[in-house]
């Protein structure tokens, strides 16, 4: 396996990126050339929504091949086209073979998200100080632990009393580790749902390894009565959140909480602005660029 790399200006990612494509390429990256750095740009984009870029003002690409010959050829027959003039070849080298499996696990170290609350990978060893344990594997779903909006909401499970007996809904559920979450705070029913079979498949495996019970299937699956449960959670993204509003504040009991997270900082007033009809919002976590947002329903 042989490594193309090539540093692009903005405007022709996209063009670069299918000719390496057409040019036998097994896969392309793309990434910021300037990331770690002060020069660094964020892009954030939604799932279903167009890109807000095609890329970055110096995007570092990365063009896999499987023979050396492949790899000259293509940069040969690259550097022959006028879309390529601003284009810099940064060189082509080869892959060394890699145990993938141990290198993909050594990604993947144990998370804590309180002192005594962590998520640990089936390959560790578990933590001296852990009391509560969620064994987790990545896997298709989302959700592994890492991220900010799963280390808010499993927090906000761990500090909140209510969870203790409640009737919790995890709604997106993923890889299901908010609803093992809850289930470790001994939540007395756990339900789950997912728009993606494959997520329900893994919540429900991931469940079956942490021995614990949870009700997972597609969305269809929650029951009908309104006022179901005591705790709704949905790590999502701010647009489906919009659109799921009555349907989630719906599901909340009297006197239960609604925890919303996948929503960024800038994304905070409007989507406190579609949950006003039903619920009020406030802002009771950060981190790195992301809220969680939370709301009572009245007792």
């Amino acid at each position: 396996m042989f490594e193309l790399r090539l540093l692009c200006p903005e405007t022709e990612v996209e063009t670069i990126s299918e000719a390496l494509q057409a040019l036998d390429a097994l896969s392309v990256s793309v990434e910021d050339a300037d990331a770690q750095t002060d020069a660094e740009q964020p892009l954030f984009g939604e799932p279903g929504m167009p890109a807000p870029k095609e890329g970055w003002q110096r995007s570092l690409l990365t063009a896999l091949f499987a023979t050396q010959d492949t790899a000259e050829e293509a940069l040969r027959l690259l550097q022959a086209q006028d879309f390529f003039a601003g284009s810099q070849v940064l060189g082509i080298q080869p892959l060394p073979d890699q145990d993938w499996v141990r290198l993909t696990q050594s990604q993947f170290a144990p998370v804590a998200i309180t002192d005594d609350f962590w998520i640990v990978p089936s390959w560790h060893e578990t933590p001296a100080q852990a009391k509560h344990l969620i064994r987790l594997d990545p896997g298709l779903a989302f959700g592994t632990g890492t991220h900010p909006t799963t280390c808010m909401c499993l927090r906000w499970l761990a500090r909140h009393p209510d969870v203790r007996n409640a009737r919790v809904l995890d709604y997106g559920c993923g890889s299901g580790i908010l609803a093992i979450g809850a289930a470790q705070f001994d939540a007395s029913l756990i339900a789950a749902v997912d728009i993606d079979p494959a997520a329900v498949t893994a919540t429900n495996d991931n469940a079956s390894n942490n021995a614990v019970s949870v009700r997972c299937g597609l969305p269809d699956m929650v029951e009908p009565t309104q006022g179901s449960y005591n705790i709704v959670l949905a790590n999502i993204l701010a647009s489906p959140l919009k659109v799921l509003a009555s349907l989630l504040c719906a599901h909340v009991a009297p006197g239960g909480h609604l925890v919303l997270a996948g929503i960024l900082e800038r994304q905070t007033q409007e989507l406190q602005q579609a949950y006003a009809p039903y619920l009020q919002l406030t802002v009771a976590d950060t981190q790195d660029g992301w809220v969680l947002l939370t709301g009572q329903r009245p007792a």
